[in-house]
């Protein structure tokens, strides 16, 4: 994978090239760029997607031991990689961490397009039980270590109160296994994903809904519609506050919508983008 360097350190990507409309795609806290793969093989023919590996769990380089990595260090981080690669007219798409709102009316410029697919937002932060549960153990010496014990064994890892409540398709062991190899098998990567956690605010995203309004570019809620973690209510009314958003349930999906349901995702993603086009593309 190609690399960028960054203020916070050093981070992977993936990038299929090519002079298509620029698309990229931000995952959650504790997956990497393969929560993605299926979206990114439908939409790589006619757009340029790219795909950084936050540091937020999954990141197989150490950041810096300085580096911010709360909600606002990761959002600043995402920006600084449109930055550095001098994105433009981006069509951003979040998935479960809510940082790319915490974008809008601070650094929003390279964004043409925004998509939100079930994530944290307004009073959900920490969110559902799993979020409470890792943001409680960050602040015991010793928690997050414990908590992450579980997922060496694939069945625990796929029960409901754990990473299994946020995908209605069983999540393959090889998956669970490059998602948290990192964390299991570094204390360094370790360290930074319980800076994400011990920095969680409460009124974080509340905070930032307030600058939403003022984002009048096309907008695209996308929620999984059985999702437990990420309530559809919030998603609605995350909805409301952007004022060019239209707002959409995927079936059969709960937080993880792009791999219960990609074909879903993907085909609303492909619609709002021909629904509102940039200049070039018209």
């Amino acid at each position: 994978m190609p690399e960028i360097e960054l203020s916070a350190g050093t981070i992977d990507y993936e990038d299929t090239g090519g002079d298509g409309p620029v698309v990229v795609l931000a995952h959650g806290l504790g997956f990497d760029e393969s929560v993605w793969s299926e979206v990114v093989s439908d939409l790589r023919p006619d757009f340029r997607v790219l795909v950084p590996v936050l540091p937020i769990g999954s990141h197989r380089r150490p950041m810096r031991p300085d580096a911010d990595l709360s909600a606002h260090g990761i959002a600043s981080l995402l920006a600084e990689f449109m930055d550095c690669l001098d994105l433009r007219d981006v069509t951003l798409v979040q998935n479960d961490t809510g940082t790319a709102q915490l974008l809008v009316g601070v650094r929003d410029h390279r964004i043409a397009r925004l998509v939100l697919t079930s994530c944290e937002a307004l009073d959900n932060y920490p969110p559902g039980f799993q979020g409470r549960t890792l943001h409680r153990a960050s602040k015991i010496p010793g928690g997050l270590f414990l908590l992450l014990q579980s997922f060496r064994f694939p069945a625990l890892a796929r029960m409901q109160t754990s990473l299994g409540g946020m995908a209605k398709k069983r999540l393959p062991n090889e998956l669970i296994a490059r998602w948290y190899a990192p964390l299991l098998s570094s204390r360094d990567i370790r360290r930074d994903f319980a800076k994400f956690c011990r920095s969680a605010d409460p009124d974080c995203y509340l905070k930032a809904a307030a600058n939403l309004p003022s984002f009048t570019r096309p907008a695209l809620v996308a929620w999984g519609a059985e999702d437990r973690m990420m309530p559809p209510a919030t998603g609605r009314r995350l909805a409301e506050l952007l004022p060019n958003a239209r707002y959409v349930e995927i079936p059969d999906a709960r937080t993880l919508v792009q791999f219960d349901n990609p074909v879903g995702l993907t085909a609303e993603l492909r619609r709002f983008l021909k629904e509102h086009p940039l200049p070039e593309e018209s």
